[in-house]
């Protein structure tokens, strides 16, 4: 009887352990990558630094910092996929790895539409492809409901504030400028030819923003204000960091966060 059980007992675990088994090896070398990956239903097997989300990231080992990529750990991790950030990750080092025969695949979404499609792209390596299809289609009708709610809504220009000693803010080629653009806003630096431009005070000043985004919290938000104080005495809207900074699933939080704050204020 006991040994019947245990037959029994095998049987119903042996799908379990299959999957387990012939789970494609994952790594990801950026924190927005993990938490795509994670919401397309894939546990890597290896992480970068500030890879903290979900908490379940912060167990999982490092292999990648700002200093560059632990290549030899890599290779004896026997990843199927390394999951790499072209604007983040060493260049010379992701080219050695392909060299050694590694599958590399770059993740490095730029727009909205960019964030949901990494996610449909990750269903070929995840062990539960639906969650990776349910994440997207869920995250594609979230941004569409905002779409459709804000596609009236008055323009207001914005200075999408990031750092203060230099002082930096983003164009329209970056998926911050499209959140602000979907909520109303007007980026008074939208038409800058690089994506990240540094500026002045006086060049700020000049464009007369009625509203400054940054991203933090409340005491950022406080720091900012007095920052521009006597001669630009605008609201700060502050978004969550990094809600608003990775490029990963979350943005639809700061975008969600954004747009009734800067409709708010007439």
């Amino acid at each position: 009887m006991a040994k019947q059980y245990l037959v029994w007992l095998w049987l119903l675990l042996l799908p379990a352990v299959t999957l387990a088994a012939s789970a494609p090896r994952v790594i990801s070398l950026a924190p927005h990558i993990t938490e795509l990956a994670f919401a397309a239903g894939i546990i890597p097997v290896a992480v970068s630094t500030y890879s903290d989300y979900p908490p379940e990231a912060k167990n999982i080992e490092q292999v990648a910092d700002w200093q560059g990529i632990n290549i030899e750990r890599i290779v004896a991790l026997k990843p199927d996929v390394v999951l790499a950030w072209r604007s983040g990750n060493p260049l010379r080092q992701v080219d050695q790895l392909q060299s050694l025969g590694l599958n590399v695949v770059w993740i490095d979404p730029v727009s909205i539409d960019g964030v949901i499609a990494a996610l449909r792209a990750l269903e070929r390596w995840s062990p539960h492809p639906r969650q990776a299809r349910i994440s997207a289609d869920t995250l594609a009708a979230r941004f569409a409901a905002l779409r459709a709610k804000y596609a009236g809504a008055a323009k207001k220009t914005v200075f999408l504030q990031f750092g203060f000693q230099p002082l930096f803010t983003a164009s329209r080629a970056t998926l911050q400028n499209q959140i602000v653009s979907l909520c109303g806003g007007d980026n008074i630096f939208a038409s800058s030819p690089v994506p990240w431009p540094q500026v002045s005070r006086e060049q700020v000043f000049s464009r007369h923003p009625q509203f400054i985004v940054v991203s933090g919290d409340a005491p950022r938000r406080a720091g900012v204000k007095n920052f521009w104080q006597p001669q630009l005495n605008v609201p700060v809207i502050a978004l969550n960091d990094d809600w608003f900074s990775r490029p990963g699933p979350r943005i639809i939080l700061a975008a969600e966060q954004l747009c009734p704050a800067l409709q708010a204020e007439k």
